[in-house]
């Protein structure tokens, strides 16, 4: 069985995310979406809360988990007899980064790293531009799915409130 791991903050999980985990899902037999946990990165939801966000909207791909890891991404998935990591690439400036990442996973613990090419109409996408532009009330609703939308909407205002 081939599975592997589609590891990030997704906060929000974005049509960006979901593009790569379902083009995965489609080609291994799991695979097992992990929630990274990010001291240095101040988050607009919990990990829980992305979690049952991911497991929400990725209920019609029967091959994909949800975890969550604190800690380095290569212990994760040796510990899970996971042997590759699937990253989506935006931009030439994500493989420059990710490329450096994919080749220390490789010497740490024997990891293999797979790039899969954002689709076009996803390629610009990420999480904290759909946080910014949705805090000035933006409209975000092509960016991420439905079921989460007022999720997102609601808690955007409430972080703009605290931050008055």
């Amino acid at each position: 069985m081939r599975k592997v791991v589609c590891p990030g903050s997704f906060d929000p999980i974005t049509f960006g995310h979901l593009d790569i985990i379902a083009r995965a899902s489609s080609i291994f037999d799991e695979v097992v979406v992990a929630v990274l946990v990010n001291r240095t990165k101040k988050s607009l939801f919990t990990v829980e809360e992305r979690i049952a966000m991911i497991r929400e909207v990725t209920t019609v791909y029967p091959n994909v988990v949800v975890d969550s890891w604190s800690g380095l991404l290569v212990d994760y998935c040796k510990q899970n007899d996971i042997p590759i990591i699937v990253k989506g690439l935006r931009a030439i400036t994500d493989f420059d980064y990710e490329l450096q990442m994919s080749q220390i996973n490789l010497q740490l613990q024997g990891v293999e790293t797979l790039f899969m090419s954002t689709a076009p109409a996803h390629s610009f996408l990420s999480s904290s531009i759909v946080k910014e532009v949705g805090s000035y009330g933006g409209d975000v609703s092509s960016y991420v799915p439905p079921l989460l939308l007022e999720r997102l909407k609601t808690r955007l205002a409430l972080n703009m409130n605290q931050q008055s």
